[in-house]
């Protein structure tokens, strides 16, 4: 499966900014610019764009950035820790070594996206669309999947440890080199998964059984 990555053929020479509320006070649809090294915190950005452009360096945390759309943005070493991006869109984004932790991306659209070496802990991402997808070396520790649409998802070593799927079916998705130890899961949501032979132990409880070890 090969996920889109932003479109940096049609970034024309990037405009450095060093104030983003400065700039959405302009114009709510942003393109082609450089956003490094901004820090701040429990701000408020709505319904804006932000297209064709890199976030590097910058903290954003403890903040509400609701239905706004990310289009064709690389994040890079970014912190938005316990930020809200409730019912945003995210199509061809990269988000590298970055720290979403807590975040809420509850009823969002992610669609062609990468999460590489990004700590992606205790993060909502209930009720949210979820197409073209890798989670790369991701840390989703009691990250929260709800009633998602899941198409085309890759979880490359992974750490889903006591991560929560409720009506969220993994089928066909291949978690065989991710942590799932303590996941929360029915049975109906991870049949047709694809795991290893040490997982199918930890998820034989799904089914009532108990493992009884013998001594030879």
């Amino acid at each position: 499966m090969k996920i889109l990555k932003p479109q940096k053929i049609l970034f024309n020479t990037l405009n450095k900014i060093n104030n983003l509320l400065e700039e959405t006070s302009k114009s709510d649809e942003i393109s082609n610019i450089e956003l490094e090294e901004y820090r701040t915190e429990n701000i408020e950005l709505n319904d804006i764009t932000i297209e064709k452009s890199i976030i590097s360096y910058t903290d954003i945390i403890s903040s509400n950035l609701e239905k706004n759309s990310f289009i064709d943005v690389e994040f890079k070493n970014c912190n938005f820790s316990n930020t809200s991006f409730e019912g945003c869109s995210f199509i061809r984004c990269e988000f590298n070594n970055c720290k979403l932790t807590g975040c809420n991306f509850i009823d969002s659209r992610i669609y062609n996206v990468s999460f590489t070496e990004t700590n992606m802990n205790y993060i909502n991402l209930s009720m949210a669309s979820i197409e073209n997808v890798i989670f790369n070396n991701a840390g989703l520790r009691n990250s929260s999947f709800q009633e998602n649409k899941l198409k085309n998802i890759i979880f490359e070593q992974a750490d889903l440890t006591q991560a929560q799927f409720f009506k969220t079916s993994l089928k066909g998705i291949d978690i065989s080199n991710s942590n799932i130890e303590g996941i929360v899961i029915s049975l109906d949501d991870i049949k047709g998964a694809i795991i290893n032979e040490l997982q199918a132990v930890d998820l034989i409880s799904l089914i009532g059984v108990k493992i009884k070890l013998t001594n030879f």
